[in-house]
């Protein structure tokens, strides 16, 4: 996909004074197209350093999970619930590594109806290639110091809290 023509000016500034002038101000409109459009900017980059390997970035969190796991494998029902997607979406995902043979599943002896997902060997040699990669490029935050990126964690922390993503001490 070519790259677009940079703008002669900042589209989401001059939203935000259109905005203004029709309904009033709004600091949190402006603050939602940037977060969105920086959602966008980040995958495209995080996505092009982990095709390679044949990811994206939704799968490098699934191995990632899995390598973090101290068995090396989890309960599909645990991924979804960590990584805060839909059943299906996992199901989707670790399908998706299986046929990559990067994941395997097999019944949970745990849980009659469950299943568990486990990574091989090749899914841990790739996810230590993709991690170095992407650890390479500060996971497309290039443009901000490690000081400046613990602020945008923080800044964002209270938006999470505030979801119920999880329960603050």
């Amino acid at each position: 996909m070519p790259k677009p023509l940079s703008l002669p000016f900042d589209p989401i500034a001059r939203a935000e004074e259109l905005w203004k002038d029709r309904w009033g101000p709004s600091p949190g409109m402006a603050a939602i197209t940037s977060v969105m459009r920086a959602h966008q900017i980040l995958l495209a980059r995080v996505d092009a350093v982990v095709r390679p390997y044949g990811l994206t970035f939704a799968r490098y969190e699934a191995l990632v999970l899995l390598t973090f796991s101290r068995a090396g494998e989890l309960p599909m029902s645990k991924i979804g619930e960590r990584l805060m997607v839909h059943p299906t979406s996992v199901t989707n995902t670790i399908d998706r590594l299986v046929r990559s043979g990067l994941v395997t599943k097999r019944p949970n002896p745990d849980d009659g109806r469950g299943v568990l997902a486990s990574i091989t060997e090749e899914g841990r040699r790739v996810c230590d290639a993709a991690t170095r990669d992407l650890m390479g490029v500060d996971f497309g935050f290039s443009a901000y110091d490690e000081e400046e990126c613990r602020e945008i964690f923080a800044i964002l922390r209270p938006l999470r809290v505030a979801a119920q993503d999880f329960r603050e001490d």
